[in-house]
């Protein structure tokens, strides 16, 4: 083949870097506000790990087939959980080797700064009204890597279910909280930080305002103030066991079809989830501010051998998870609410020591790279082609067959 003239390949070399130029520019001036709620940038947490131990951090290879995966589904924006780990440094950094290997490529990063009370895993008792010397730390990495990648992260969130009170073993109080998401609001004012990086803290719906009158206090009013949108979290599935009240059938709903049944009994849930979004937009309405609501985490496990299993509230398969998260995406889409859906895949380090335990199961892919039910319409659709999980290519648990998923799946019991 006769080789291009030359004066054509200095033209394909200007309109290459042109449009490498113009995709930098667009990163960089896409901002939170933009993507949130934008039903074209959808959202989802993420975490890497493959084995039973963080202490094995994903390679940059194994974080750049994920992306790849996920950018394929649709996923433009991820949600990380702390900054002391490789794992963060490398996501960041294969994003940004992937927008340069492929000007089309876009990715977005709600970094989580882990925070803790003093004492937290320690062996000690957890005081819960100071805050761990770590804390700082964290923010600091969190701040640096925030001015070292601007045109990827365009949200950093204060803690990880922080505030609420059954996390027992690390909570703190809003006041710690507020601390430092008003540090890194005067890092905005002062030109440290992107005028358009958007501050929140990620917790569970109670602590911001939608739960008991033990979370009503003035640090968390003062604290709804000062963040740039309060992101949410709701656990339905959880609830099958501890508050049970929109799960179970009636007597005529259990005579309708199995299909039909689980269909009915995820609506309630999806209502149910819908209702404690709403306690939260009461409550924060109620102290005269309007500001956007997202949830940073709901998620339903696909598989569980305890208090959500077939011998418990009979709530976790992959029919029931996948009817779940369709009618979740639908409602916020609809509703202009992002959803960080919990989670991408499969990880096996929350629950080492029982692997057939519900925090294992929550991905919308196995560890070894298998599609749940939820996405088996994508697999039909060739949009993994050519991408793998570890040398493994995206197929479909059960080999695709339907009525052998359905064969394991329960019905919701009677009430």
């Amino acid at each position: 083949m006769k080789s291009l003239p030359k004066i054509l390949v200095l033209f394909l070399i200007i309109i290459t870097a042109q449009s490498c130029n113009t995709m930098k520019q667009i990163r960089k001036n896409t901002n939170a506000s933009q993507i949130l709620g934008n039903p074209n940038y959808t959202a989802i947490s993420y975490g890497g790990y493959r084995t039973q131990s963080r202490r094995v951090q994903p390679t940059i290879a194994q974080l750049k087939e994920d992306m790849k995966i996920l950018s394929a589904m649709g996923i433009k924006i991820i949600r990380t959980y702390n900054v002391h780990l490789a794992q963060v440094n490398n996501i960041l950094k294969v994003i940004d080797e992937l927008n340069k290997e492929d000007p089309t490529f876009e990715m977005y990063v709600m970094l989580g700064a882990w925070i803790d009370c003093k004492n937290a895993w320690t062996g000690f008792e957890p005081n819960h009204y100071e805050e761990s010397e770590r804390n700082a730390t964290e923010i600091g990495h969190a701040v640096e890597l925030a001015k070292k990648y601007p045109e990827i992260i365009k949200v950093i969130a204060v803690g990880n279910e922080a505030m609420v009170k059954w996390a027992s073993g690390y909570y703190v109080q809003p006041y710690i909280i507020l601390k430092w998401v008003k540090h890194l609001q005067d890092l905005k004012k002062q030109g440290e930080l992107s005028k358009d990086l958007w501050i929140t803290s990620s917790d569970n719906f109670a602590s911001w305002g939608g739960g008991s009158d033990e979370y009503h206090v003035t640090d968390l009013n003062e604290l709804i103030q000062s963040v740039d949108y309060i992101s949410m979290h709701t656990y339905p599935m959880h609830d099958t066991h501890y508050n049970p009240v929109f799960w179970g059938l009636n007597e005529e709903e259990s005579k309708k079809s199995k299909e039909e049944q689980i269909d009915l009994a995820m609506e309630k849930a999806l209502q149910y989830a819908i209702t404690q979004y709403e306690a939260v937009k009461k409550y924060m309405q109620g102290l005269g501010v309007k500001k956007p609501i997202h949830f940073g985490e709901t998620g339903w496990a696909s598989s569980a051998n305890d208090l959500y299993g077939n011998e418990g509230s009979k709530a976790t398969d992959e029919y029931k998870s996948g009817i779940f998260y369709k009618k979740m995406r639908n409602w916020t889409n609809e509703n202009g609410i992002s959803c960080f859906y919990f989670e991408a895949f499969d990880e096996i380090w929350k629950d080492a020591a029982n692997p057939g335990g519900s925090e294992n199961h929550f991905g919308l892919f196995t560890v070894d790279g298998k599609a749940k039910w939820v996405v088996w319409d994508l697999v039909d659709k060739g949009v993994f082609e050519n991408l793998t999980r570890d040398g493994n290519a995206i197929k479909k648990t059960y080999e695709g067959e339907s009525q052998e998923l359905l064969n394991q799946v329960l019905s919701p019991p009677r009430k």
